[in-house]
């Protein structure tokens, strides 16, 4: 009773917030012309609702960026956009270059097993990745990034409960271009992009992007001398346009990554025991003792089709299709020691194919978006868990088949000048097929990974199942525009995230693995408000939300006697209550702000699983906490340019943002939790006056914060006494130099 008489004051006391914001802006004097020499902000134009609209039209909260704000800031992956988008984790995960961990709202997957659905959907020009692995996107050939927060499924690609992040690559157009930038900076990184574009006829044009990124490592493997938290990445991106007509448009495109940067072990916390005793806290929190080796290899490629055919001025036809694999091949030192306390060599590899076709309305009162979209994949790998002390391993392979279906639409209609209504809703249909083999072996290494002499020993897990699960998800929504400077929306959905097969399974220590997981379902109330002010001069976005968040997949690891064991079930049942506010403002014609301020209050109403102190399932809401999910976060950025006649120009960036603290793990664990932390960058760019070459000086991180966005744990001496952690760069500083020849 006490928690629902909280959860009811949090939700009045927010929703009081909004309705006070919505009041003194709509008393606010109507639009005037800009005044002190201010220049309006630039509408901008985002595609979150599968048309053009402008960014205050749309109810939805989303953040959008561009290529060019992003170079502005000096960002060279998505995980910029942590730091400025409220309510949102975006990380590499722990032991990996290019693995990402992504969380709105709450909501998302740290666990990048092969097999698992993200809680954050996220798309390569409308092309839904399902793999987690190779997903730090390089911001090369970017036009812009928009962030969708909460449940997505009504418009397209697959259903998310968390929310959306889409990368959109620049069209060729119709005129010749080879641009290149070179980018120099600490811990000799060295990057080189080129990207062109190569009109063939009036209607066919062909064109390229390639990116080499390296650097060196922040850190070195003290057995083996290798360079630790370096960058070896190769990535490129072809395509083709062909446009016949003005009814026809047609875009095929090829990407492939290759990231061959070493193994990451992580930095022991706390002093080792068992196997690794001696092992100490090492000064620098980027080196190593890993004995197990720095082998890593992650390589991704895709090829899509987009086809888009005008109908008539309202009707619209497209088709998306993809097919996308990606292999990792890897080491996980646990043990960050010489000894094999606690050691993991594995591969992951992964394919899938996917068709979209939609048809898209646009009326004079009414829009409209209809489609079927359609998966075929298939996930699978292998790992051994090598325990030295007992001088036992245990093998571990599996691999699920998704055969996916969906039909969705989504209809907007305004009423009057001022109101208007969505109504959408998605089915989904998926058939899983697990198969999921684990077995003790006496040795190091098993026979899965070369060691021919190990000794088979208890099989653990054998089994072969198929499940099929489905959900219909609607989602509702109502806008009011007293004034071409003020909307208001209020919106109601619904986000559904499969169920499948825990990859790691132990039917021994849980005979139900066999039977997998169910899915989740998330549905969330949002409220939300859009506003012009002085002029043009000023934008301020608020929303507030509320989520009830059911059946959640929690992953729990730990260990019971020499084995490490792993499941996955619904433990969980949540609610989510949070504000967000976007804002920006031109303070003079030189210079203009944004800011961003995210609340969440994230709780376990229910949190029913197995506790190894008491060998029994319970529940352990009061000892659990939302994990990469902190209370607040803000960032706070100017922009200042100034016009140097026939020089050119100059414009300078610095940006401050701040994350409360949080913890990595749903279990409080003080050694790797992180404490909350600022950030600080500062970016300036000269561009000449014939607009081709610009010069780009960058700092990052420049207070030198150390924070974790990773971890580790499997406390005791039979494992070594494993707590690590994984952290985010250090402070780095760059020079890129760009050129185009048009």
């Amino acid at each position: 009773m006490n928690r629902l008489n909280k959860t009811a004051k949090r939700r009045i006391a927010l929703s009081v917030a909004l309705a006070l914001g919505t009041t003194m802006i709509a008393l606010l004097p109507a639009p005037v012309r800009a005044q002190d020499g201010a220049a309006a902000l630039e509408e901008i134009t985002v595609t979150a609702r599968r048309r053009e609209e402008s960014l205050q039209d749309v109810p939805v909260a989303v953040s959008t960026f561009s290529g060019a704000d992003l170079e502005q800031f000096g960002a060279t992956d998505i995980t910029i956009l942590q730091q400025t988008v409220p309510n949102l984790t975006l990380q590499v995960a722990r032991g990996s270059n290019s693995t990402l961990i992504a969380f709105i709202r709450g909501v998302g997957q740290q666990d990048p097993l092969w097999g698992f659905e993200p809680g954050v959907g996220l798309y390569v020009d409308d092309v839904y990745v399902a793999r987690p692995q190779g997903a730090v996107l390089e911001l090369y050939d970017v036009e812009r990034i928009e962030v969708l927060r909460g449940p997505q499924g009504t418009l397209y690609g697959r259903n998310s409960v968390g929310g959306a992040v889409k990368y959109v690559t620049k069209r060729l157009g119709d005129d010749a271009a080879f641009d290149t930038k070179v980018t120099l900076g600490s811990y000799s990184q060295r990057d080189l992009t080129v990207k062109a574009a190569l009109p063939l006829t009036d209607t066919l044009s062909l064109g390229a992007a390639l990116s080499s990124l390296n650097r060196d490592g922040f850190g070195k493997n003290l057995v083996t001398g290798a360079e630790h938290y370096d960058k070896d990445i190769l990535a490129y991106r072809v395509a083709m346009e062909w446009k016949p007509n003005e009814n026809l448009f047609i875009r095929l495109a090829a990407d492939d990554l290759q990231d061959d940067s070493n193994a990451r072990h992580g930095h022991r916390e706390v002093a080792g025991s068992g196997l690794t005793t001696g092992e100490t806290v090492l000064p620098n929190l980027y080196d190593t003792r890993a004995g197990l080796g720095d082998d890593n290899s992650v390589a991704t490629e895709g090829v899509s089709l987009l086809g888009e055919y005008t109908l008539s001025d309202q009707y619209m036809l497209r088709y998306i299709a993809a097919r996308r694999e990606g292999r990792t091949d890897t080491l996980i030192d646990f043990d960050t020691a010489p000894a094999a306390a606690l050691d993991v060599p594995a591969f992951y590899e992964d394919d899938q194919t996917t068709h979209e076709l939609q048809l898209i309305y646009s009326g004079e009162r009414a829009s409209a978006v209809a489609g079927v979209f359609l998966m075929d994949g298939t996930a699978a790998g292998a790992f051994d868990t090598i325990v030295g002390i007992a001088n036992l391993t245990t093998a571990t392979a599996g691999q699920v088949e998704t055969d996916s279906f969906a039909a969705f639409a989504d209809l907007s209609y305004r009423f009057t000048d001022q109101w208007s209504v969505s109504v959408g809703g998605r089915y989904t249909k998926d058939e899983k097929k697990g198969t999921v083999y684990r077995q003790n072996f006496t040795g190091i290494r098993s026979r899965l990974f070369g060691n021919a002499a190990a000794i088979p020993g208890l099989l653990r897990t054998n089994y072969t199942n198929e499940r099929e699960f489905s959900e219909f998800t609607p989602r509702i929504s109502v806008s009011y525009e007293p004034s071409d400077a003020l909307t208001v929306y209020g919106s109601w959905g619904k986000g559904f995230k499969s169920g499948g097969f825990d990859m790691r399974g132990d039917a021994i220590f849980y005979a139900d693995t066999v039977k997998g997981y169910e899915p989740e379902i998330v549905e969330t109330l949002e409220l939300g408000v859009k506003s012009s002010l002085l002029g043009g001069r000023a934008r301020l976005n608020a929303a507030i939300f509320s989520s009830d968040y059911t059946d959640q997949q929690i992953t729990s690891q730990f260990a019971i006697g020499t084995t490490v064991v792993s499941f996955v079930d619904n433990a969980g049942s949540s609610s989510i209550e949070g504000l967000e506010l976007e804002g920006s403002v031109s303070l003079s014609e030189n210079i203009s702000a944004a800011f961003q301020v995210g609340y969440i209050d994230a709780k376990f109403d229910e949190f029913i699983t197995y506790d190894p102190a008491t060998a029994t399932r319970r529940n352990l809401a009061s000892q659990r906490a939302f994990q990469n999910t902190p209370e607040w976060t803000a960032a706070l950025s100017l922009n200042w340019s100034q016009d140097l006649g026939d020089n050119g120009s100059l414009t300078i960036v610095p940006a401050l943002s701040y994350r409360d603290d949080y913890q990595l793990f749903e279990v409080a664990n003080p050694a790797i939790d992180q404490k909350s932390y600022s950030i600080v960058d500062l970016a300036a760019t000269w561009m000449a006056a014939s607009g081709r070459l610009s010069v780009t000086a960058a700092g990052r991180n420049l207070t030198d914060e150390r924070y974790r966005i990773g971890g580790y744990v499997f406390a005791g001496p039979v494992f070594g006494n494993v707590q690590n952690a994984f952290y985010a760069p250090p402070r780095q500083y760059s020079l890129s130099i760009a050129y185009s020849f048009r």
